[in-house]
């Protein structure tokens, strides 16, 4: 796990910017120049210890940057008959690419962004993994090609602070995070996952041609297996090897335990494998006992037998930690688990431990969200709906001629119109107007209709993608921590879309990976209540900052004129009494980004 860095001129602010990247790599530091262009990298070692395996790394006239590990790497070092000089993951890459060209991505079981530079043809080739697990930020204008690990060490090469992105704000407002291409920053772009582009020069004076980009994996929806049997066999053997592939390197490997079913499932598969006390680490909280999980992760630490290290935290914790977080984000990210996220990774890095799994992932795949059982009871009254009940169809909205929210939902999804989003109303008039017709809408791959397909596909797309492992990532990088996670092995992501629909449901939620887990945790982890990574932090903020937080965000719409400002109002009174508290959140960090960043 590394950080990278490169532009296409010579910049004298790069070993400055390359600065930005330590955190991610401080094991070593290096930056080299390829004519008029520069290539920089901070390594966190953890496969092939030796000064070998540094970067950038450059074989027969082809250099690489690379962040990131392939897991499989030995394996493709004897099936392609690769002739390596070393003992390292990132020289596999430049072997693979010298026989396929750009062809061979799908070979990688791993994550992974990097650029590749090919010398002799004066061409770019930068990737990024399947499910966006390493970030890949450019900015490409007027022939000026800068890329980077981190918006802040583009920026730092800019000279200059982009203005802000409107369409990733209105992004922001309603999925906590922007998506797609699109950061905070005018002109500074992500790289989408299970993406590649190739840039190259057109002529003798450099100048470069347009970026292509394609798409190289989808998840392939093609339903196979038909019994539940044939179901488990498949996932308990694959579990296995994802979690026996992840423990590759020259360091020791810790794991997250949360005390749900997820991590208590890996770390329990971690010990079975490696036949040794495992290190795993919990989070909880001294004060608001009803979001602390840490008795729970210690029943499943006390049944594998682990070295566990739980760690209480309390308000001033949280507090002391809010700044150093907006910080590692780069950018407004509305998920408050980052701050408890943070403080852990802090902690787990003091202790020597360079890299842990954890069991981001497998909610988006075994349907493990209630809100899941309760869009497919929806898609089921719209169907039978559709079937020409027209007399059956008038007689439910007639029935639901009262005004609260649970039956406008209804109302709209039995007249086929689109859900009413409350959280639009905090925009003026004028910015709505501006907004939300460029908003993406976001379309699964061919699923055949299914709507539990569906149902994963998009959580993996956008709520996974984009928000989960983008803070996953910049805050355990932040911590100069690797985060490895099993269910998101490839394979077994594109086995559980080959199963029946009908078995993933069963008759509860994560029907088949609690039928698994039962042979290796407590029933006492399996059967408890989904709670999730949650946090005190709206008690928390409410008693830190008080009006405070009302008086950042109405400073930061004067200055903008982009929110309603009695809907503003109105939030933070609700906030109070712990509603609307999400919604609060959201605007209190744009804000203090906002203020931070421009003014």
């Amino acid at each position: 796990m590394c950080g990278i860095l490169g532009t296409n001129f010579i910049s004298t602010d790069f070993n400055s910017a390359l600065e930005h990247l330590n955190n991610r790599g401080p094991d070593y530091s290096s930056f080299t120049k390829i004519e008029n262009k520069m290539f920089g990298h901070t390594r966190l070692a953890i496969i092939d210890l030796d000064n070998e395996a540094n970067q950038p790394m450059v074989y027969d006239e082809i250099l690489i940057v690379f962040n990131g590990e392939i897991y499989n790497y030995k394996e493709l070092i004897k099936e392609e008959n690769l002739l390596c000089k070393t003992a390292s993951d990132t020289e596999v890459i430049i072997r693979l690419y010298q026989k396929y060209e750009e062809s061979f991505l799908n070979k990688l079981n791993g994550m992974f962004s990097f650029c590749l530079y090919d010398i002799k043809k004066q061409k770019y080739f930068c990737s990024r993994d399947r499910y966006g697990k390493k970030p890949f930020f450019y900015y490409y204008k007027d022939n000026k090609f800068i890329f980077s690990s981190s918006i802040q060490a583009i920026i730092k090469i800019l000279g200059t602070t982009p203005s802000l992105n409107k369409v990733a704000l209105s992004q922001y407002m309603q999925y906590f995070v922007s998506l797609g291409e699109n950061t905070f920053y005018k002109d500074i772009e992500a790289l989408e996952a299970a993406t590649y582009f190739t840039l190259e020069a057109k002529n003798e004076s450099n100048i470069n041609s347009e970026i292509k980009k394609k798409k190289f994996y989808k998840i392939n929806t093609y339903k196979k297996i038909k019994t539940e049997e044939e179901a488990l066999t498949g996932i308990e053997d694959l579990l296995f090897k994802s979690v026996e592939s992840r423990l590759t390197g020259d360091v020791e490997v810790g794991s997250l335990l949360s005390g749900g079913i997820d991590s208590s499932l890996i770390s329990s598969l971690y010990t079975k494998i490696s036949g040794k006390r495992i290190n795993t680490f919990s989070i909880g909280y001294d004060e608001y006992k009803n979001y602390c999980e840490l008795d729970y992760a210690q029943i499943t630490a006390k049944h594998i037998n682990s070295n566990h290290t739980p760690i209480s935290i309390c308000k001033n914790d949280f507090i002391n930690y809010f700044e150093d977080t907006l910080t590692a984000l780069e950018e407004p990210h509305a998920d408050s688990a980052a701050i408890p996220l943070n403080i852990l990774t802090n902690k787990i890095h003091k202790s020597g431990i360079k890299t842990v799994l954890s069991g981001e992932g497998s909610d988006e795949i075994f349907l493990g969200y209630d809100n899941y059982a309760k869009f497919l009871r929806y898609y089921e009254f719209e169907k039978t709906l559709s079937s020409g009940q027209n007399e059956f169809l008038n007689s439910i909205i007639s029935a639901l001629q009262n005004n609260t929210k649970e039956s406008e939902y209804l109302r709209r999804i039995v007249k086929k119109q689109t859900l009413y989003n409350s959280f639009g109303e905090v925009y003026s008039d004028i910015q709505k107007k501006k907004l939300f017709k460029k908003v993406p809408t976001f379309k699964p791959e061919k699923t055949k209709k299914d709507p539990v397909d569906w149902m994963s596909y998009i959580d993996l797309k956008i709520w996974l993608g984009e928000a989960l492992l983008s803070k996953v990532d910049r805050i355990s990088m932040h911590n100069s921590l690797e985060v490895r996670t099993p269910f998101l092995d490839y394979r077994l992501v594109d086995y559980l879309f080959s199963i029946d629909s009908k078995l993933k449901v069963g008759n509860t939620n994560k029907y088949l990976l609690k039928k698994i887990a039962s042979k290796y945790i407590p029933e006492t982890i399996i059967n408890r209540t989904k709670k999730g990574f949650n946090s005190p932090f709206n008690e928390w903020i409410h008693e830190e900052y008080g009006d405070s937080i009302l008086a950042c965000i109405l400073k930061v719409n004067n200055e903008t004129n982009l929110f309603n400002e009695e809907y503003i109002k109105q939030i933070y009174s609700l906030s109070k009494n712990r509603k609307f508290k999400q919604h609060l959140w959201s605007l209190f960090i744009f804000s203090r980004w906002y203020e931070k960043t421009y003014l």
